[in-house]
């Protein structure tokens, strides 16, 4: 179990690190640090929810758990608002 969790979080950084010197406006990219770091944010949780519940079936999506979502992706919006 301990290495199939280290490989999917190996196979998350090999698509990270390039997404973050590629998408960074530093380099050109149409992204700040920040913004970078509240996608990786989003793209880890949702990736989260769906293998908790696929994979753990005792779980349950909760309304608290959506409403928290909810609050995340008032987060990106205001990230993003210029």
């Amino acid at each position: 179990m301990v290495l199939i969790s280290w490989g999917i979080a190996f196979f998350e950084y090999m698509l990270m690190i390039p997404a973050n010197k590629f998408g960074s406006n530093i380099n050109g990219g149409p992204f700040n640090m920040w913004q970078l770091k509240l996608i990786q944010e989003v793209v880890s949780i949702s990736v989260f929810v769906v293998f908790t519940l696929i994979f753990f079936k005792t779980d349950q999506l909760k309304w608290n758990h959506l409403v928290g979502f909810v609050f995340l992706l008032g987060a990106v919006y205001f990230f993003f608002k210029k």
